[in-house]
């Protein structure tokens, strides 16, 4: 009987286009033999690595890939450690950018490697979605105990923007309003609620109308402005980032706790996003405990997922939770597929470990007041540099006009053309001569943002402070070459113009 369904199940399988090694997977288990795959990854991308680029000019962003190389960062990676990448031909690079923050303990912990082959090697059931998992409720309670007592519920996800998508619907059901006041200079995401929050025209140009009732920004530290807004009554939420992604910026006041009081006064959510400043980046375990403030909804995502799987989550408080899964007819009213799965829990929970495990949110105070004592310490030497800020190891270099009468010259050559050229010279020079990989802060910004692992000791803070030490000082020498290299960016900024004024025409 067996023999005879191997057979036409044979010759059902060639039917259908499969050759006799790979018969159907659910064939294989009636028989008890399992199946022969031919698939070595480890062989494939030993044979193809260095085709980054050209596969991805050819299937996914070209153009990307057209500014990755303009800046130099057309780099090939082939392996990772700690705070360190490793190109092909195992030169290391240091790691001040930290995937945005999703690194924080480090590239590829062998905790997190090992919760990973834990997982795999239990079989267990995953993303049955019509049960409640194990490690989802392991993982909740593992956050939880780490929140304040009042944040005591958590819906997973797969992202920040999807955690912000989902912290903004939880405001609405709960308070029954449609509004959402943001800060100048916010960024939250790219998907449509979250984008709408955001002021910056970089990312929004194109994709409008964005959401109705999301366009009003607050400038950081001032107040009456957001009372104007919030006295209304009709703002569901009041959304902000303890330390802004872009630009680095904290209110030099006491902003966020009267901010707090106001949302308190008019009904008004507080919603902190620590998407980026969660889980010790800023030298607490989040950023909205430099302030003792008491948000009514925070946003996670980042660090959670230990690097390897997207993780995301909303931590609120019951009552605003149940306000959205109001009735038994509503318990998947606000759902995501994937938000759940056994990888990403197993992750989390691993990465949570190891930032107690190794004192990784005291670690990061101690290590970037270091650093931002010994950067800011070149101010000395450099006119350049105008402030150094931030908290933890979330740090921002602002640069401004120098007082040298040559360098003033070349600087308003830069920012003519546009003001982020002079940021991406310094970020490219990193690279390029002291392989660090930093970022610049944000759109039309004179500001590199380093964003560093937490794990970093003073060996790699002296690498970062002495590098930094060297592209300004190239850069006092005018002609020189990290100027010739800011001619080249210029030429490639007027050129890329040119291509998009020729296309508009063409369409025209």
């Amino acid at each position: 009987m067996i023999l005879q369904l191997f057979f036409e199940r044979h010759r059902a399988a060639i039917r259908e286009g499969y050759s006799a090694p790979f018969l159907p997977f659910a064939f294989w288990g009636q028989i008890g033999e399992p199946p022969v795959v031919a698939f070595d990854l480890k062989e494939i991308i030993a044979s193809r690595l260095g085709e980054n680029y050209q596969l991805h000019e050819r299937h996914v962003n070209r153009t990307l890939v057209a500014a990755q190389r303009v800046i130099g960062f057309d780099r090939v990676y082939a392996r990772a450690e700690g705070a360190y990448l490793y190109d092909m031909d195992n030169q290391p690079y240091l790691d001040f950018l930290s995937g945005y923050s999703v690194f924080n303990i480090g590239r590829n912990h062998p905790l997190v490697q090992q919760a990973i082959r834990d997982v795999l090697d239990l079989d267990l059931p995953n993303m049955v979605q019509m049960d409640c998992s194990l490690l989802s409720g392991l993982l909740a309670e593992a956050i939880t105990k780490r929140t304040p007592p009042h944040l005591d519920a958590v819906f997973f996800c797969n992202s920040g923007t999807e955690a912000m998508e989902g912290a903004l619907k939880f405001a609405r059901a709960a308070t029954s309003r449609k509004r959402a006041v943001s800060l100048a200079s916010a960024f939250h995401g790219l998907s449509l609620g979250a984008l709408s929050l955001m002021g910056c025209e970089s990312f929004t140009e194109g994709f409008g109308p964005l959401m109705q009732g999301f366009d009003a920004r607050v400038p950081l530290d001032d107040l009456e402005a957001l009372d104007r807004e919030l006295r209304s009554r009709d703002v569901a939420a009041f959304v902000i980032e303890t330390v802004q992604g872009k630009g680095c910026q904290t209110p030099k006041t006491d902003f966020f706790v009267r901010a707090q009081e106001l949302c308190r006064r008019y009904g008004t959510l507080f919603i902190s996003d620590e998407v980026q400043t969660g889980l010790g980046r800023t030298g607490k375990m989040f950023g909205f405990q430099h302030w003792d403030l008491e948000p009514d909804i925070i946003t996670l995502a980042k660090t959670l997922s230990g690097g390897y799987v997207p993780c995301g989550a909303i931590v609120t408080r019951r009552d605003i939770y149940q306000k959205t899964f109001s009735r038994m007819d509503r318990c998947v009213v606000h759902s995501t597929t994937f938000g759940r799965n056994n990888l990403a829990m197993a992750c989390g929970l691993a990465a949570l470990e190891v930032i107690d495990q190794e004192n990784l949110v005291d670690r990061a105070g101690k290590m970037g007041a270091l650093l931002m004592e010994k950067v800011d310490a070149l101010r000395a030497k450099h006119s350049f540099i105008k402030e150094v800020r931030g908290k933890g190891l979330m740090i921002g270099i602002e640069f401004h006009e120098p007082s040298e009468f040559k360098l003033k010259m070349a600087w308003k050559l830069l920012h003519k053309i546009d003001k982020v050229l002079f940021a991406q010279m310094v970020v490219t020079q990193m690279l390029s001569k002291h392989r660090i990989l930093t970022q610049v802060a944000g759109h039309a910004m004179d500001v590199m943002k380093i964003l560093p692992p937490l794990i970093i000791g003073e060996k790699e803070i002296d690498m970062f402070v002495n590098a930094l030490d060297d592209v300004l000082t190239e850069c006092r020498k005018f002609p020189g070459s990290m100027w010739e290299l800011g001619n080249n960016f210029v030429k490639a900024a007027l050129g890329s113009k040119r291509a998009v004024q020729a296309a508009v025409s063409a369409k025209l």
